[in-house]
């Protein structure tokens, strides 16, 4: 069996100082190799070996990361399928395929499987929309292959994973997701996914290929010490100790674990030798950073329409430090769950500091009496409450009304009547208004010293939004077309542009004409 300490342009240099009969008996033992694929030797093969739930792999181009892909499909697995977000980028991989195997064989383009023979099959997809993973949903994979998982959004992946399982206990299943550093704000998500090797500020980094586990908790992915399943009966601290009989399996939490193995050109001498090394190294920044070093830092560029850019609401978060007392609390505000996987969020506002946001799964605030009592309980000071009214936001609106609380129903599809900061452009309905409002408030040239929590999703939320004019209105993307494009509703984002609204305090204004019927009272006026 051919050794994995030995590449193939090694072991061919090497024949070169073989005697007669040492080299035919190296060619008899690569012919009796039949494995059709093996890994380079380094990050190439570490990939291969590892047993993670969750693999990435790639970071600089020409690492190799089709190939890991294709290789691991035809050695080790029997039901494959691999996904590029457009089904036209299937081609390279097919290419590679009938490299590997020697020709098209099995191969049925119009169904888009690759049957390898003995029951093994490699099936091809693509998700070019959100809602296109649905299709996909209940075929069961060993494999799960995601190339460029950069381009795709995470909500498409988290489904796809969802179905890669196996009956047969002998059989190993992975997630393998190869990937170059993203190019745009729609695939920085894969830099949090993959954060302890990837996030330049993770407080425990994590080595390349060290294995980390991870739970979904309360609906979010979240780092735990090992992969021992547990359960949380009280929502708050996970029990190790438990009988599963006590338990609906459903409720039973198993981590998976998950890694990282970085990769660059540098790894894969076949390329090194064809120049492709200078194709790269041509590139201009950052593409050059990104394609022939694997620089995650480099080339995240905004969308020029992006409402908020990234370093703005970046700076805000790098600015806000939790204080000793809390200053008076001047609004909240409030998006209520519309289903499915929106979460109900009250942002609350302290002068220009916000605090970090209440967020509770829709299951948890299924009506106006449950909305309305977290609303209250979050509440100091008697400040405003501003509620997003469209929809399931209107019961929760009437019954903090009935409660006698100061709340502001907000309808963000109602005509806007404010500018601008410039006084020269008009919004197009008051959603593009509270979003426009929110960018000036964090544009740094207008020193108004507003400090967000560093929360990830908040910060993807607000980078989200693209914007356009029509004649001299800013028009901002609804609620529905970010949805399509990044795969969440911003139920952040709108919390804490509610927020943001200042309506003054009821008990400040009644407390203010007590203050001058008493300062202008004269009891000797003649009346």
């Amino acid at each position: 069996m051919l050794d994995n300490d030995y590449s193939p342009a090694e072991i061919e240099e090497l024949l070169n100082y073989c005697t007669a009969d040492e080299k035919a008996e190296v060619l008899a033992i690569l012919a009796a190799d039949t494995q059709a694929w093996r890994p380079l030797p380094g990050p190439q093969t570490m990939a291969y070996n590892s047993d993670a739930d969750v693999l990435g792999y790639g970071g600089a181009a020409g690492g190799g990361k089709t190939d890991l892909m294709c290789g691991s499909a035809i050695n080790r697995h029997k039901i494959s399928y691999i996904f590029r977000r457009e089904a036209t980028q299937m081609k390279g991989i097919y290419r590679r395929m009938a490299e590997i195997l020697g020709g098209n064989d099995g191969f049925n383009r119009q169904d888009k499987i690759w049957r390898l023979g003995g029951g093994r099959e490699v099936q091809f997809g693509s998700v070019p929309n959100l809602g296109d993973e649905m299709n996909y949903q209940g075929q069961a994979r060993d494999l799960l292959g995601i190339d460029e998982a950069a381009n795709f959004l995470e909500e498409q992946i988290v489904f796809l994973m969802g179905w890669v399982r196996t009956t047969d206990p002998s059989q190993r299943t992975q997630s393998l997701l190869t990937f170059n550093p993203p190019t745009s704000a729609e695939g920085r998500w894969i830099v949090d996914f993959f954060g302890p090797w990837l996030d330049d500020k993770h407080p425990i980094p994590a080595l390349p290929g060290e294995k980390r586990w991870f739970a979904i908790v309360k609906g979010k992915s979240v780092e735990v010490t090992d992969g021992r399943p547990f359960v949380m009966p009280g929502g708050d601290s996970p029990i190790y100790d438990f009988d599963p009989r006590a338990y609906n399996p459903a409720h039973v939490i198993r981590p998976q674990s998950r890694t990282f193995v970085p990769s660059r050109i540098s790894d894969n001498p076949f390329l090194v030798k064809t120049g492709y090394m200078a194709t790269l190294q041509a590139l201009p920044e950052p593409l050059r950073s990104q394609m022939l070093l694997g620089d995650f830092k480099a080339g995240m560029t905004d969308d020029p329409w992006q409402v908020i850019p990234t370093a703005w609401i970046k700076a805000a978060q790098d600015r806000w430090r939790k204080p000793d007392v809390l200053p008076r609390m001047d609004s909240l505000g409030v998006d209520v769950a519309r289903g499915g996987s929106d979460t109900t969020t009250i942002a609350r506002r302290h002068g220009m500091w916000f605090d970090e946001p209440l967020v509770y799964p829709g299951k948890e605030t299924p009506d106006g009496p449950s909305v309305a009592g977290l609303v209250i309980a979050a509440n100091r000071d008697h400040a405003p409450i501003h509620i997003d009214v469209i929809g399931v936001g209107s019961s929760p609106y009437d019954f903090l009304k009935n409660a006698r609380q100061q709340v502001m129903g907000v309808n963000v599809a109602e005509r806007a009547l404010g500018t601008d900061r410039s006084g020269r452009l008009s919004f197009a309905n008051q959603r593009a208004q509270f979003w426009w409002q929110f960018r000036e408030a964090l544009d740094p040239s207008n020193n108004m010293g507003i400090a967000l929590p560093p929360d990830r999703d908040l910060e993807l939320e607000l980078a989200a939004p693209k914007w356009k004019l029509r004649g001299d209105a800013i028009a901002v993307e609804s609620r529905e077309e970010i949805i399509d494009r990044i795969g969440r509703s911003p139920d952040r984002a709108t919390a804490y542009l509610l927020a943001l609204i200042d309506t003054p305090r009821m008990s400040d204004l009644t407390r203010d004409a007590h203050s001058r019927a008493r300062r202008d009272y004269d009891p000797y006026r003649r009346r």
